[in-house]
């Protein structure tokens, strides 16, 4: 009998790196939120948190796959780039076969979230499970449009906009009323801020990625504001944060737990104050990781302080 053949350790290793572990983080966190609001309303239900962390895996495994594709097709994973290696640029993963795996994972992404809305809406409600339906098609399509496709929107300067729609509204929001099956305005609040903690994640790479960026044609927004303005817009997107997370408290306030988010607030600071102060791309390189880790406190910090 034949054995199969396995693929070499370094090919292993060149598709994890292609998934981009250090992100899911990220895309867990703002289920987490939206899963400890439902908590604090009585709402809660294991079997959709199960599915909805595992939707927004297989979408954010997508969405890195496609980022290295898409770079690499478009030119900004150039030899000068300055950041991590990327499969496809180095020739690790032929690009071919790294579309191959972006089908897969959106196909994944999709049979999860069928799931996910059948076991929410089951046949009875039918308009809830059809705009579902839409924003799933829609994460998917902003998976993959925002370096690869014709015209991806991340060249353009749009995607800080649609990290705070589907890392903030629908990633926090959506498993909320797929739990409590309503929504109310003040829910908006922590959903941007968790959006806007996500969008200082992109901003730190996006730095890092000014010069390189910029001769690939791919004018993200740090490209079009320049090194300075775009770390005075981190500290926006951190104070903004960290303001609406507050008036939510108060709005909603039942104990002082709730303020137990403002133990990670130092982290934000020294986060905003290394990006202030760090000009070099590689020494940007564990800054990006610090904020990942950062708004992954913050988001459970908050959660949990709610509910406690």
């Amino acid at each position: 009998m034949t054995k199969t053949p396995q693929p070499s350790p370094s090919l292993r290793k060149a598709w994890l790196d292609a998934a981009r572990p250090r992100t899911l983080p990220l895309a867990l966190s703002c289920i987490a939120l939206g899963t400890f609001l439902a908590v604090t309303d009585d709402a809660y239900s294991w079997p959709i948190t199960t599915l909805c962390l595992l939707t927004a895996v297989f979408l954010q495994i997508l969405s890195n796959l496609a980022n290295d594709y898409g770079d690499s097709i478009h030119g900004a994973d150039h030899v000068q780039r300055e950041g991590p290696q990327r499969a496809v640029q180095s020739g690790q993963i032929s690009a071919a076969t790294m579309k191959q795996a972006m089908i897969l994972f959106a196909a994944l992404s999709g049979v999860s979230g069928l799931l996910l809305l059948w076991l929410a809406f089951g046949t009875n409600g039918l308009i809830g499970l059809l705009v579902f339906v839409v924003l799933g098609g829609a994460a998917i399509w902003a998976a993959v449009n925002y370096t690869a496709g014709s015209k991806p929107y991340g060249y353009a300067g749009w995607g800080d906009l649609f990290v705070l729609i589907f890392f903030g509204w629908v990633g926090v929001l959506g498993p909320y009323f797929l739990m409590a099956q309503r929504l109310d305005w003040t829910l908006l609040l922590p959903a941007t801020s968790c959006g806007l903690l996500a969008v200082a994640v992109l901003n730190v790479n996006n730095i890092r990625d000014i010069d390189s960026d910029r001769q690939a044609g791919k004018f993200s927004l740090p490209v079009r504001l320049g090194p300075e303005r775009a770390r005075l817009y981190h500290w926006v997107l951190l104070g903004t944060a960290v303001f609406l997370a507050t008036l939510y408290v108060l709005l909603a306030f039942t104990s002082y737990w709730a303020f137990l988010y403002l133990l990670a607030v130092p982290l934000l600071v020294r986060n905003g104050t290394a990006v202030q102060q760090t000009y070099s791309p590689l020494a940007l390189n564990p800054l990006l990781k610090q904020m990942v880790l950062s708004a992954l406190a913050f988001n459970l910090l908050l959660g949990i302080g709610l509910i406690l």
